[in-house]
Parts: structure tokens; sequence; C-alpha cells
């Protein structure tokens, strides 16, 4: 899929807020400044969070409470050791709402299989390209955008 802009990141971002479940994780892969900060914070929004979303780079760990469910955004770029995840609380926090990992690939035991992937890939200044891989409930949320 291609996000000509921040307008596209931001349909993309609502399409997924609208979706999101208690377990399900929102994984988000690219090199540095590809976008991903901005495809979570666009879910965080979309989701009834006003204000400022910052990025978890150096707190590790956002957390939101919306009117239907608690996301937390995690950054795992600075995560070194297997312990520190288990101090971050992932497990918990997929079992009591829905999260968005940046760097999800520091991660990858702790991903249930029905989370949905996202791979950004800057091609231009607002270009991204995102490819996108899910479960059948996913690729029904993201069909059509």
């Amino acid at each position: 899929m291609t996000l000509a802009d921040e307008a596209a990141t931001r349909a993309l971002g609502a399409r997924i807020a609208g979706a999101l479940r208690v377990g399900d994780a929102v994984l988000l892969s690219g090199p540095l400044g590809a976008g991903k900060t901005a495809l979570a914070r666009a879910v965080i929004q979309a989701s009834g969070i006003t204000g400022h979303v910052p990025s978890p780079t150096f707190t590790l760990v956002q957390h939101y409470e919306t009117a239907d469910l608690t996301i937390r955004h995690f950054d795992l770029y600075r995560i070194e050791r297997e312990i520190d995840l288990a101090e971050l609380g992932l497990e918990d926090a997929l079992e009591d709402g829905a999260v968005l990992a940046e760097w999800p690939e520091r991660a990858a035991d702790y991903w249930p299989e029905t989370a949905l992937h996202i791979e950004l890939k800057p091609v231009g200044e607002q270009t991204r390209i995102a490819h996108i891989r899910g479960g059948e409930y996913w690729r029904r949320v993201v069909d059509g955008i």
C-alpha cells in the first residue's frame, strides 16, 4: 500500500484504531524516519486521545486510556536484553489492552500469531510504502484504503 502523505497515514491509523481489540498487537517496522511513530500516533489520536502524543523513544512505553480500550505504545529500539522486555510488561499489556510496538523484531517471541505487521519504507519526503500482513481480520480492516 502506498501512503502518499500524512493524510493517508492518518486514514490507515483511523482504520486500525476502529478495529483494535483487547489482545491485538500492531507491529511497526522500518528504518529510522520511516513513519512508525507517525502511524502509531494516528492510531492513538483516532482512538480519541487528544493533545500531544509523544514518542516513547526514551520512556520506552506510553499508556493511553480510551473510552473502550487501554492502548500501550512501545518503542523497543533501545532494548538489548530479554529481561528488559519482561520488565516492560508486554505480556500484561496484551492481556488487558492493545499494543502498538515500534521495532517489534526486538521482542519477536512475544507477539500473538494474529498480530498486524506493518513495515514502512520511505520512498520520498512524505511518501511511504506500507507492506502489511496479518490474518483475515486485519485484511478486512485495511482493505479498500
